[in-house]
């Protein structure tokens, strides 16, 4: 098993991959539901969670947020929702969703600054297409 399978094994459990898909999926439209990068981040600010948010775009170390600081984010419907689209608990949702969203956003953000527009939606439809694997790669 290669490191990148061992990672996503640890990250996201047993989950299949039409629901790990769906999962990416769903971190990317976080992403453009909330008006992109910007909209994103102040959904963040509002939940005094802005520098979670801003370690992910810059060109340091990643912070973790917990399923629940997510949750709060975004919204319990929301998680609900994504959650059953993905055919997945609202715990396991939330929680891959955690992992996947700073590993998102953080690809987007290569050099500490974020893309905006239709460079946006080129990245995202880039790493949509190369699925988890381009997530997590170095």
């Amino acid at each position: 098993m290669s490191l990148i399978s061992d990672i996503l094994g640890t990250v996201l459990g047993n989950l299949g991959g039409g629901q790990q898909n769906q999962l990416l999926q769903a971190a990317a439209n976080v992403i453009n539901q909330h008006g992109g990068l910007d909209g994103l981040k102040q959904k963040f600010d509002s939940q005094n969670l802005g520098h979670v948010f801003s370690s992910w775009v810059g060109t340091g170390q990643n912070q973790p947020i917990t399923p629940d600081q997510l949750t709060q984010v975004i919204g319990h419907d929301k998680v609900q929702q994504l959650a059953q689209d993905a055919g997945v608990s609202h715990g396991e949702a939330a929680a891959s969703l955690a992992q996947i969203l700073p590993q998102l956003v953080d690809k987007l953000t290569p050099n500490g600054t974020a893309p905006s527009g239709g460079l946006l939606q080129q990245g995202i439809a880039s790493l949509l297409q190369g699925g988890l694997h381009s997530l997590f790669a170095k």
